[in-house]
């Protein structure tokens, strides 16, 4: 995606500015499922053909604006510092990339129910990213059927549980991270 941005015209750099801020904005203050693609092409000033041609829909937008948060907790992943990044015990891994997670969905669960809508949820690249990772921690500890547990293990951390622990029942995120830690260690045993 950076690529695609280098050869960008200065105008359409600052539309996609502005219509990424404009979308962060409502999608904060009113849940991105009520906003509508209009809402965003009026507080961004540009026209819905000017919208519509770098974004089809909500969810792309959404998912454009979550793109930066993701990618900052795959890199920690890759090469950052034990336990989210190599060097610690795959249950260690596994609660340290829980924890990461929870704080991206702390900060961002309005981004992440407009990205993550129904199926689509399991087709962007991120899940296909964090699905990898957690299938390499479950292959690392021998755990059987790893292709099935993976999405087991990613379930958690749907964006509607997570909105529904935290307002639903009150459960605060250290609550939830102390759980899902349990879980890591009792299933990478």
């Amino acid at each position: 995606m950076a690529g695609q941005h280098a050869h960008e015209r200065a105008d359409a750099a600052e539309n996609r500015a502005r219509v990424l801020a404009a979308a962060s904005e409502l999608f904060a203050a009113r849940g991105a499922q009520n906003v509508t693609m209009d809402d965003i092409a009026r507080r961004a000033g540009v026209g819905r053909a000017t919208l519509y041609r770098r974004y089809p829909d909500r969810a792309s937008i959404a998912v454009a604006l979550l793109d930066e948060h993701e990618r900052a907790i795959q890199q920690q992943l890759i090469s950052g510092a034990a336990p989210l990044g190599p060097g610690a015990s795959p249950s260690a891994r596994l609660a340290a990339f829980y924890e990461a997670m929870l704080g991206l969905l702390e900060q961002h669960v309005h981004l992440a129910l407009g990205a993550e809508l129904g199926r689509s949820r399991y087709e962007t690249g991120a899940y296909g990213f964090w699905r990898a990772h957690v299938h390499s921690l479950l292959v690392a500890a021998d755990v059987p059927d790893p292709d099935v547990l993976a999405d087991v293990l990613l379930a958690p951390l749907a964006p509607e549980l997570y909105l529904y622990q935290r307002e639903t029942r009150g459960w605060e995120r250290e609550q939830i991270a102390r759980s899902l830690a349990l879980l890591a260690g009792r299933v990478l045993a």
